[in-house]
């Protein structure tokens, strides 16, 4: 059993190599730039351990949205539930802005950004994926929202979820513009209550 573990740690040690190698490369050298031989070989280990934990580059930027979207759901035990669906909305959206800035980083954030959205973006793609856990967890509170007449009757759960966080993004966007001149607590919250100041009932 101990064998298992040990095993198991190697395994988790190694993914996590490649993965902040690959992202430390795409930031270098550009996402198109960078061989799945030379995130192994930066790493010393081989293709196929690259292989074992990832099928191709791509999935690299998956694995990390995956992280980031886990953070998203166990910060939503954190929220009062209490609290309107707007309030609920903005306590989100802020924690989400001080996990990327303190704890991510912006050269990271724009990495992942920059990389991704250099591919070919579909219904498929991750950045736009409706299934991810943040989309899920704000079209709940839009639906709660509407439920509870906070927001005004006919406008659709799916449309006002996409202009909302659309402020999301586009604060993200605008903090690798403008770097730290940006005050992304203050920007995320300005700019989404104006939003659902145009959604109040």
């Amino acid at each position: 059993m101990s064998g298992m573990t040990t095993r198991k740690l190697k395994a988790l040690e190694t993914k996590k190599a490649l993965l902040e190698t690959g992202l430390e490369l795409f930031n270098k050298k550009g996402f198109d730039n960078v061989t799945v031989d030379e995130i192994a070989k930066t790493c010393n280990v081989s293709k196929g351990a690259f292989y074992v934990h990832f099928k191709t580059k791509y999935d690299i930027f998956n694995e990390k949205f995956k992280d980031i979207d886990d953070f998203y759901s166990t910060f939503l035990d954190k929220i009062p539930k209490n609290i309107s669906a707007r309030e609920k909305i903005l306590t989100f959206f802020e924690a989400q802005m001080v996990y990327l800035r303190d704890n991510l980083g912006k050269d990271l954030i724009r990495t992942v950004y920059m990389n991704a959205m250099s591919l070919t973006i579909d219904k498929n793609h991750y950045l736009a994926n409706p299934e991810r856990n943040l989309y899920q967890i704000i079209y709940s509170f839009v639906q709660e929202g509407i439920d509870n007449k906070e927001f005004k009757e006919g406008i659709a759960s799916e449309q006002a979820s996409k202009l909302i966080t659309r402020c999301m993004r586009g604060t993200i966007y605008d903090w690798m513009i403008f770097g730290d001149d940006l005050d992304l607590t203050q920007e995320i919250t300005d700019f989404t209550s104006a939003v659902m100041d145009g959604l109040k009932r």
